[in-house]
């Protein structure tokens, strides 16, 4: 098995769902870190959202209207928090306002 570090970014998040990562088949991840940048002069909202794949394909909020200062950033994976992905598992992000938050995922692939 290779185990491989890598990072996934999504430029201007807006107000619909946004695929920031989903493991290839034959792929498990660990979600390392990730981070949402303000990239606007207000303040925003952000949630994220982990979909589950297989037969009972669900959406769960990592976070739900979190609140970012201008110029800030939430980290909502980072430290002792973790997060496992199989094939068919994605993360997405949605923001209160069109092209105004830029993320940062770190990744390590299983394979």
């Amino acid at each position: 098995m290779a185990n491989t570090f890598k990072n996934f970014f999504l430029k201007n998040a807006t107000t619909s769902l946004a695929n920031v990562y989903a493991p290839t088949s034959g792929t498990q991840a660990t979600v390392i870190g990730m981070t949402i940048g303000n990239t606007t002069a207000s303040p925003i909202t952000a949630n994220v959202i982990v979909t589950s794949g297989g037969a009972s394909s669900a959406n769960h909020f990592m976070v739900q209207s979190a609140t970012i200062s201008n110029g800030g950033a939430l980290v909502p994976i980072g430290g002792d928090q973790k997060l496992v992905l199989e094939f068919g598992d994605y993360i997405q992000v949605q923001t209160s306002a069109s092209n105004s938050a830029d993320v940062i995922l770190s990744v390590l692939e299983i394979t």
